[in-house]
């Protein structure tokens, strides 16, 4: 599992794209540098919007950039985090004794995550396998539910107990792999100039 820098309480020198207009003219230019950069994901590559996004994430959370493209996703217009990242930022956060935990039923057919805090077991919900065919995510074409579905419950478990627990560090955004779910189609590169379209016209004025 990916592991993350601790989060500090002190406030970091950080850049803060939108924060005025000589930030955002500094942002820029970052921006501009890191997306013609080969080692950034392709939704980052030559994107100056979704660099941008990536720049004010970054600082939201206060962790290097480069961890955060490596992590968030733009489909159809809507940032997400992947799952494995939400797990990381729930151990990160040192807001609990233990790191992610996860237990699963005889039957590996269901999945809860938790943390100790003292001696009390900080507990998430459960996700089921029946849930996964309830809510229609076993019949999405190439659905990693039918190929990997204990990974699939570990992952979903997780993001259900950051959602619960830390939802300040996630800012309300879903994981990438619940957006492909509840999508009824997702071509990932389609949105990938959605946020150039809106940001763009604003750098040109």
């Amino acid at each position: 599992m990916e592991t993350l820098p601790a989060h500090q309480n002190n406030t970091q020198s950080q850049l803060t794209p939108f924060a005025d207009v000589q930030s955002f003219e500094n942002a820029q230019r970052m921006a501009k540098a890191l997306a013609t950069s080969d080692l950034v994901p392709k939704q980052f590559s030559g994107n100056l919007g979704n660099t941008l996004l990536a720049l004010e994430m970054s600082n939201r959370l206060n962790m290097p950039v480069f961890s955060v493209m490596q992590n968030l996703y733009v489909i159809h217009g809507k940032p997400s985090f992947s799952a494995s990242f939400m797990i990381a930022l729930v151990n990160s956060s040192n807001r609990f004794d233990t790191p992610l935990l996860f237990e699963y039923n005889e039957e590996r057919t269901s999945c809860y995550a938790y943390a100790m805090q003292g001696e009390n077991k900080i507990k998430g919900s459960t996700v089921t396998m029946q849930m996964a065919q309830q809510e229609g995510w076993l019949s999405k074409n190439g659905s990693k539910w039918k190929t990997m579905p204990e990974l699939m419950l570990m992952y979903r478990a997780g993001t259900f107990f950051a959602r619960a627990y830390v939802p300040d560090l996630l800012m309300g955004m879903q994981s990438k792999e619940e957006v492909l779910d509840i999508e009824a189609e997702i071509v990932e590169d389609k949105s990938s100039s959605d946020l150039n379209d809106m940001i763009l016209p604003a750098i040109k004025d």
